[in-house]
């Protein structure tokens, strides 16, 4: 990322507002505004960026719409960058929706997302409720609070590197049918002479999924890392995560969402993030569809891990492919170009300037 230019916000849509968050947010931060439809899609690459964002009552216009395809028509627009997302709602739906379709966008087109680089406002802000509360304030008041430390985080923003990166692979497959490990086990072949690789298996064990424990009953398990319903997610899966560098999710698209003992997972790490924050974890995952849906398992991951969880997300953080039979993912044609791109780019992520080449 560029040192020393200015932050540049991105604007799409208009709210009175969105205006008032913003003048608190950015009080005292050089800054480059730009608003969509006014003015071309000014250079994205190698900048932070504030997407800034004011949704009307049906989520999309056509401004947003132009910088979506424009992100997904070119694939280096944003390389080297790193982004946050601000959206502001005229309703209850449709910002984290947004959040997921720019993010990924974004994503596929070189941007890092630092963990959790997303502060929405539905129209009645009711989805600030529970943080308010927390910081002993009002909806209206944690808006530009929360507001204000998204822009901080992006600033201070800066990817770790690792002498030798702890990956932790976590899967729900089946070994002698699954074309997710196949993909999965030929990218960890190129990454194994530099980082330390932990495999675990969540079909191995009873996975209970999240039950909703009060807070009170949460937080009493959470002070030594554990959950009230144990198991292998809290003996092997939370100090495995804890200790690596890097979250990998082989994921199969299963009815356009990852498995249930996947799923299982995600929901039971709040338990783990009562007392603990993943922010310094790059997050990476393989999705593989029998037919077609790929691009909605890859959102749900990245939302759930990054804009809820804190993870990382490094740039073109998923490899996607289509494949049905057993065996055949392995065959698409030129699987292993993008095979050999996708270990190539984790390997500079996690190790910086100690890369090599495969």
């Amino acid at each position: 990322m560029i040192q020393g230019a200015p932050l540049l916000v991105l604007r799409a849509g208009r709210s009175k507002r969105l205006d008032a968050v913003l003048a608190q947010a950015l009080a005292g931060i050089p800054c480059e505004e730009v608003y969509l439809g006014k003015a071309h899609i000014p250079q994205l690459s190698e900048r932070r960026v504030l997407f800034a964002l004011s949704l009307g009552e049906y989520g999309l216009d056509m401004d947003i719409c132009t910088l979506l395809v424009h992100l997904r028509r070119d694939v280096s627009a944003m390389e080297g960058s790193a982004a946050v997302m601000l959206i502001d709602g005229e309703g209850e739906l449709y910002t984290k929706q947004l959040a997921r379709m720019l993010a990924h966008a974004a994503n596929a087109a070189g941007c890092t997302f630092p963990g959790k680089p997303l502060v929405e406002g539905t129209g009645s802000l009711s989805n600030l409720h529970v943080t308010a509360k927390r910081l002993g304030v009002t909806p209206e008041q944690a808006y530009p609070l929360l507001a204000h430390a998204l822009v901080e985080r992006l600033l201070a923003f800066e990817a770790p590197h690792f002498t030798r990166p702890r990956i932790l692979l976590l899967h729900a497959s089946a070994h002698a049918t699954s074309n997710t490990l196949a993909l999965g086990a030929a990218v960890c072949d190129h990454l194994r002479d530099a980082c330390d690789m932990q495999e675990i298996s969540l079909q191995n064990g009873e996975i209970h999924d999240c039950r909703g424990c009060s807070y009170k009953t949460c937080s009493h398990f959470a002070q030594t890392n554990e959950c009230f319903y144990g198991g292998s997610i809290v003996k092997d899966v939370f100090p495995a995560l804890m200790e690596a560098n890097a979250l990998f999710l082989l994921c199969p698209n299963y009815n356009d969402s990852v498995s249930a003992n996947i799923m299982a997972f995600i929901n039971r790490l709040t338990a783990l993030l009562v007392n603990n924050s993943l922010y310094d974890k790059y997050l990476y995952a393989i999705v593989v569809s029998g037919y077609s849906g790929s691009d909605l398992v890859a959102q749900q991951v990245l939302g759930a891990l990054c804009l809820n969880k804190t993870l990382m997300l490094p740039p073109r953080f998923c490899l996607a492919e289509t494949a049905n039979d057993p065996g055949s993912a392995m065959r698409v044609p030129g699987v292993q170009a993008r095979i050999n791109a996708f270990a190539l780019g984790i390997r500079e992520q996690l190790l910086g300037s100690q890369a090599v080449a495969l």
